[in-house]
């Protein structure tokens, strides 16, 4: 075994934490794509660079390197016979000892290098559907901002790729969201979504920048909202850019967290 020593004298084996595991490159068909991560230390695991024998043999590298930190950086795996999986492809992946600190601001670079692929969405409610839904989209290609006028309804933990927003009248975030957002809302009251919806409407006919406008709710629902949004001035045309019910069709359960899925599969889909 060697032990590369730090300035202050400790083993940079014991002066680390974990190993931070990242896709580097990849060729042809793979499991994950660049800049996909995983978190080994010895006690657990957390993320993922696409499971199987790859994962396993990238888990035994980094808790290796642990112990040894002359082990290579980086490794090449070809995804044939030699690994069990068929994609076929080759990946390769960076292996980086690093403390607890060290590992988040990774973590936060490689979000932000790969944000440019990442949907933007604007989520306003922090209900019960809104808290799922907000864990859900964080693990996926969307960049979540997350709106609601109540004080202290977000998590002391925001999810990994949401960032929370009071806003307060709430309709005014609508103003400066990204162009291309979709916009989710399940606010706390019908005022409040009727708000948010005469916002987009606006803005569609001002810029029509907004990707997608899905209001959480029933067909009663909208059809009260689309004779209140007529007498406002909007066209049947310009009511046609909102979609309620929201979610992919076939989904019945409305479990907070079932809602979600439906929504997050519907965006995806969006993409």
């Amino acid at each position: 075994m060697v032990a590369m020593m730090t300035d202050s004298g400790v083993s940079l084996c014991e002066a680390q934490d974990g190993v931070f595991v990242h896709v580097l490159r990849t060729v042809g068909s793979v499991p994950r794509e660049s800049g996909a991560w995983l978190w080994v230390d010895r006690r657990g695991t957390q993320g993922t660079v696409g499971g199987g024998h790859l994962e396993h043999q990238s888990i035994a590298h980094a808790r290796a390197l642990l112990s040894d930190s002359s082990l290579p950086r980086e490794q090449r795996f070809p995804l044939g016979p030699a690994l069990g999986q068929c994609c076929g492809g080759v990946v390769v992946l960076g292996f980086e000892p690093c403390n607890a600190d060290r590992r988040l601001a990774r973590e936060r670079a490689l979000r932000e290098a790969d944000s440019e692929g990442h949907a933007p969405v604007a989520l306003f409610g922090g209900g019960h559907v809104g808290h799922a839904l907000a864990g859900l989209l964080g693990q996926l290609p969307f960049c979540v901002r997350w709106i609601d006028s109540r004080e202290g309804v977000f998590p002391t933990q925001v999810p990994t790729g949401v960032e929370s927003e009071h806003s307060d009248p709430v309709q005014g975030a609508v103003a400066d969201l990204l162009p291309g957002s979709h916009v989710l809302i399940m606010s706390f009251s019908h005022a409040e979504d009727l708000d948010i919806v005469m916002a987009c409407l606006r803005r569609q006919r001002e810029r029509a920048d907004l990707g997608f406008i899905g209001l959480i709710g029933s067909r009663t629902k909208w059809a009260s909202f689309q004779s209140r949004l007529r007498e406002r001035g909007f066209s049947d045309a310009e009511l046609s850019a909102v979609t309620c019910p929201i979610g992919v069709a076939g989904v019945k359960g409305k479990e907070p967290m079932s809602i979600a899925v439906a929504v997050a599969a519907q965006l995806l889909a969006l993409r």
